[in-house]
């Protein structure tokens, strides 16, 4: 799931920080394969904050094979996928996060083949509601998904031709997890990478602590190329997630420009930093704000009567 970042073809984002790919051919419904032993199937949920739809991948040189991110409840992507199973048995579906475009399928799929799922843990949110708080991406989680073997940071679960290593990376989501192909230098991304766009670090279910702090973890590894979520790969993932690191930390800095110059409100902000974004993504980049404010306020450099939340007001510290 992205936020409020968009470009047109392969371009660079307004801070000219890191650049976007979204040339991207879907071939919905189709299994594509990506890699030796990796195929990638898209289903057809293309929306602002899906690109052209979500992406699972069917991960497997031998007969039994693993899933990662079955999708959404769709009867065609469930049709689409069973059709690129074929034969072969499937041991394990990994879920990199709840949100309901990646984990609903879980339930038909497993009930289907007897496969395990696979995760960090069940739907939580970063932090607790404020009072009065009310969770604007309450309706995107799904909070059914319980795993049945939940996968500790670096632990790794083999099949048949395959070995995946949980890397827990919060920050989308407090449950968010990167799947690691031992041994080949391809990391699953999920949400928390995309060549597309950013992702959405919306709070109380997303933390942009969190996110700066599993972007750095992802700089520490060796990996070569990346499959996300959403949209095609990342070819170039250090230099990739350098930029998007300087991509936030631009943001934080014009953010404390604004509070400095006397904006006290987050829909004033949004209106100068996000004036070349499409106004219906406004009510994204105002969560994108909240979560920056956060983290600003966790560091020392901002403050606010009481909680921090979309309607306070803001002052440097």
């Amino acid at each position: 799931m992205a936020d409020e970042t968009r470009t047109q073809g392969r371009a660079a984002s307004d801070a000219d920080d890191v650049t976007f790919d979204r040339e991207f051919v879907p071939a919905h419904g189709e299994a594509i394969t990506v890699a030796p032993g990796v195929q990638r199937v898209t289903c057809g949920n293309a929306s602002p904050f899906t690109f052209t739809g979500t992406n699972s991948y069917i991960v497997g040189a031998g007969s039994t094979v693993a899933l990662i991110d079955p999708g959404p409840e769709d009867t065609a992507h469930f049709d689409a996928l069973m059709q690129a199973l074929g034969q072969r048995t499937l041991s394990h579906i990994f879920v990199s996060h709840t949100h309901r475009d990646h984990s609903p399928l879980a339930a038909r799929i497993k009930n289907a083949t007897g496969a395990l799922t696979v995760a960090e843990g069940a739907h939580r949110a970063a932090r607790p509601l404020h009072a009065g708080e009310v969770n604007p991406f309450a309706e995107s989680a799904d909070t059914d998904f319980v795993p049945d073997i939940v996968l500790a940071d670096g632990a790794s679960i083999e099949g048949d031709g395959f070995s995946l290593s949980g890397v827990h990376t919060p920050g989308h989501t407090a449950n968010h997890c990167a799947f690691a192909l031992d041994g080949t230098g391809i990391l699953f991304s999920a949400d928390h990478v995309m060549a597309w766009a950013t992702t959405i670090v919306a709070p109380p279910d997303g933390s942009m602590g969190d996110f700066m702090a599993s972007v750095d973890k992802l700089l520490a590894r060796d990996d070569r190329l990346f499959f996300p979520g959403h949209g095609g790969p990342v070819t170039e993932p250090r230099s990739f997630l350098r930029g998007l690191r300087t991509h936030r930390r631009m943001r934080e800095r014009a953010i404390l420009e604004r509070i400095r110059s006397g904006d006290r409100l987050i829909a004033d902000m949004v209106r100068v930093i996000y004036a070349r974004t499409d106004p219906r993504l406004h009510g994204a980049a105002a969560l994108s704000v909240l979560a920056h404010l956060e983290d600003l306020i966790e560091k020392g450099l901002v403050t606010t009567d009481g909680p921090p939340s979309l309607f306070g007001e803001y002052r440097p510290a």
